[in-house]
């Protein structure tokens, strides 16, 4: 990229390379260690694929709770910078503790409380762009957070494959290798929050009130009871509850779905290691269009490339077809979530952007519950995980029809 970014933007950016580590890990190589987990327990497969989305539900309705309040706290000033590294510092080490459990049902309770700090730690995260670039950059920012986020989490990635698939030629068990893969990933997530919270200062910010908790909720009531005069906005997070709702679950549930499909483990595991390295270049290209097209337009294309995605993910049956699926997904996984992400800053009060962005998860990463539990509960009645998976159809038509909606509204 030309454009010449200042620290703050690297540092900001840094994050988005620390986290992916931990997502990438949670979308490859975990389900599939739950997976002997819960098959030395004797849980049928179809049993796995319920229990690892019912997990991941839980964690995104706990968000959704605690989002908003969180973040509406976090507006304060002094305050952002402190709850963003207890949750970042936190979901790390939980991160590090993965090889502990050596039962199905306790290992999911600490991926719960890991995927519950990761999630809380990108409200305030996101919600920090206000802060560290001016508004005509926010696009090109966050699409180059989520692109070498993309290809900065492969490295550890990378390793961690190295001492999973290669443990006995190395000499080390697998109970080893996973210790050290968990391990690793949590001191590369440590590693690169440390720039952020060090140069971090909070510009956009409330004064501090006498009663905290009190005020915390009455201006969360009001922010909730006066959204729905604010069309855009109110729009544009009903579009965003739907559109995104599908694409987490398809990040959540992507090794689980193959693996439970009887797909090669390996196979699928360089199939997404292929997501992200597509993803890199093309969440670039997002950057470079988003100086030349409108956010909006973009926003629409990445919706719809995500419709015909999962149309075809339904009739998958073959390994190729993975291969097929991951790359698209990679073209355009960056773009959506990035663009969305600025997209919103853009719209909302700064000086408030924590609240508004605890609303933003609840819609985006804590809305994913329904379409993992629609995917849960088909696959577990009906025994095919296809017609789960169809159901994320009509989650990004709804979507499209709502941010079309959203875009033609005058700020």
């Amino acid at each position: 990229m030309k454009q010449k970014l200042t620290s703050l933007e690297y540092k900001w950016i840094c994050y988005d390379i620390g986290n992916s580590a931990f997502i990438l890990l949670v979308s490859t190589i975990l389900p599939i260690y739950f997976n002997s987990l819960s098959s030395a327990a004797g849980l049928a497969e179809n049993d796995y694929l319920s229990y690892w989305s019912y997990a991941t539900s839980i964690s995104t309705i706990i968000v959704a709770l605690l989002g908003p309040i969180l973040g509406t706290i976090a507006d304060y000033k002094g305050k952002k910078k402190r709850i963003f590294a207890t949750s970042a510092f936190l979901g790390a080490l939980s991160l590090a503790c993965f090889w502990i459990p050596s039962y199905w049902l306790s290992f999911l309770v600490l991926y719960i409380v890991a995927k519950i700090c990761y999630s809380l730690s990108l409200v305030f995260y996101d919600s920090m762009l206000v802060d560290v670039t001016k508004e005509e950059n926010m696009d090109a920012i966050s699409t180059q957070g989520y692109a070498w986020g993309y290809i900065g989490s492969c490295i550890p990635f990378i390793i961690s494959l190295v001492f999973v698939l290669m443990n006995e030629a190395i000499g080390i068990s697998m109970h080893a290798a996973m210790m050290i893969t968990f391990i690793l990933n949590a001191l590369w997530w440590v590693l690169f929050t440390l720039p952020l919270f060090r140069s971090y200062r909070q510009k956009h910010y409330i004064e501090p009130e006498k009663h905290v908790i009190h005020d915390t909720f009455a201006r969360l009531k009001k922010t909730l009871t006066s959204i729905k005069k604010q069309k855009k906005i109110f729009l544009f997070l009903l579009s965003f509850f739907f559109y995104i709702d599908g694409v987490y679950t398809i990040i959540d549930l992507a090794t689980a779905y193959g693996t439970s499909l009887g797909l090669d483990t390996t196979g699928l595991l360089l199939a997404l290691l292929f997501t992200q390295i597509v993803a890199f270049p093309a969440s670039l290209t997002f950057a470079k269009l988003s100086k030349q097209y409108d956010t909006a337009k973009l926003i629409r294309i990445c919706i719809f490339a995500y419709f015909l995605i999962t149309v075809f993910a339904v009739q998958l049956d073959a390994l190729w077809e993975f291969w097929v699926l991951a790359g698209a997904v990679g073209c355009f996984q960056g773009g959506i979530q990035a663009l969305s992400r600025s997209y919103f800053a853009k719209i909302i009060p700064e000086n408030v952007s924590g609240e508004y962005f605890g609303l933003f998860d609840i819609c985006g990463k804590g809305a994913s519950f329904l379409g993992l539990l629609v995917v849960g509960i088909v696959t577990q009645f009906t025994g095919q995980q296809n017609l789960g998976v169809a159901a994320l159809i009509f989650m990004f038509l709804i979507g499209y029809f709502l941010f079309s909606k959203a875009s033609k509204i005058e700020e």
